[in-house]
């Protein structure tokens, strides 16, 4: 799953503040569009006032948010530029328009900018709650880590501090502790914010679903979507549910509704992904053809699918070459624990085994437990020569218990009917 979506309950929780009660709201609307509509009243009872602005641009990331919808980002950057005339300095404007370079996945000149305001401010918690989203998915978890502590030491037991930490427990390997802090925050939040107690459940099946607790993740998911009926982060998690349970049929249904609700290409890849897995082969090529077309007109974007095009390319197609070439361009500018894996990957698919060892063993060097990384990192050290790496990679990947443990099984009972083993 992609990884903006503490910073985005962070800034939600910034917006309550301003929410009138929910009840003279039409029921129809979510948070966000209440939102929405209250700050477009606000503008036009009051367009010389900058605030006006900064409540729609942060109501509009949220609705990005709520609808996996990038178009959102780009509104709220007009609505931002139009504070900024009014107010040139606004501390908080620009604490927004770091929320939206984080969104478009603009993330070195996100942790830029939010450095010059935790220089320019070095108390507010919100900033260290920036700093950490930015350092985290470039892959500077120390970094990341010390800003996220901050948060803490600054206002103990903060919702936004909480999904921070939550997800760096998760990247370094502690999946029971960012379960049990997601839950902190959970039985925290307003029963008002639905978008937000939907989100935070289905991270929660995320991480159930992550360790093998299959039927857990199943009833998380579904109340998910009981509170927020549509959520397109769940949906897609309950299709991964879906495809573990191996009711394919099931799963092609949840992938084609989150596409059809978001058009984001990686859900594309995912649809052609349980396709394939269902029988319909033909469906299933034609879904992908057309995944690899939308892929590469996005992937010089830094809002992209490049790490599913690389899997792609190097498992689907056999085009190694082809794998490689986007995975070093991802790679040249993040270095998170995730596409160091695809790098890693792309290496193998074309030989380069040694190289590829080096970057999946920094990757897991984090701390991070995945099935499908422990996988790749056993058939990575086969290849370089290391059985018995292999065979410690692969029951790691197997104990874990997810859909790419299947694989990890095949490969040790190939591992263990070799000569000599």
């Amino acid at each position: 799953m992609k990884r903006l979506l503490a910073l985005m309950l962070m800034m939600a929780a910034t917006l309550a503040g301003a929410q009138s009660n929910p009840t003279t709201s039409a029921p129809e609307l979510s948070p966000a569009e209440r939102n929405m509509a209250e700050s477009q009243s606000l503008i036009r009872d009051k367009p010389a006032q900058y605030s006006g602005y900064n409540l729609l641009a942060t109501a509009l990331v949220r609705r990005a948010r709520e609808t996996s919808d990038a178009r959102y980002y780009a509104q709220a950057n007009d609505d931002v530029k139009k504070s900024l005339q009014l107010a040139p300095n606004s501390f908080d404007t620009k604490k927004i328009q770091v929320s939206i370079l984080l969104g478009e996945h603009e993330f070195p000149a996100a942790l830029d900018l939010a450095k010059a305001l935790n220089k320019q401010v070095p108390d507010d918690v919100m900033v260290y709650g920036l700093l950490t989203e930015a350092n985290a998915e470039l892959g500077n978890y120390k970094d990341a880590e010390t800003a996220a502590q901050w948060m803490l030491n600054l206002r103990p037991g903060n919702l936004p501090a909480l999904t921070h930490a939550a997800h760096l427990r998760e990247l370094f390997g502690d999946m029971d502790g960012s379960y049990d802090l997601l839950q902190m925050a959970y039985e925290s939040t307003p029963p008002t914010e639905d978008e937000e107690r939907a989100w935070l459940l289905t991270q929660m099946g995320h991480l159930r679903l992550a360790t093998g607790n299959t039927d857990t993740a199943e009833k998380l998911l579904e109340q998910a979507l009981a509170i927020f009926p549509n959520y397109p982060f769940a949906t897609g998690a309950l299709g991964e549910v879906r495809m573990q349970q191996t009711r394919y049929e099931e799963a092609v249904v949840l992938f084609r509704q989150c596409y059809q609700d978001t058009s984001r290409t990686e859900n594309l890849y995912d649809l052609a992904r349980a396709l394939r897995l269902a029988g319909h082969e033909g469906e299933a090529k034609k879904a992908f053809v057309e995944f690899e077309t939308k892929a590469l007109l996005e992937s010089s974007h830094k809002d992209n699918a490049n790490r599913e095009l690389i899997f792609y390319y190097a498992d689907c197609v056999k085009q190694p070459a082809k794998a490689l070439q986007v995975a070093e361009q991802e790679y040249s500018w993040r270095k998170d624990v995730y596409t160091l894996d695809a790098y890693a990957w792309a290496l193998h698919a074309n030989g380069r085994d040694l190289e590829a060892r080096k970057q999946i063993e920094t990757a897991l060097a984090v701390g991070v437990r995945d099935a499908k990384l422990l996988l790749h990192a056993g058939e990575i050290a086969l290849a370089a020569g290391d059985p018995d790496a292999a065979q410690h990679y692969l029951k790691q990947s197997l104990e874990l218990n997810t859909l790419d443990s299947g694989q990890a099984r095949l490969a040790l009972a190939s591992l263990a009917s070799t000569p000599g083993r």
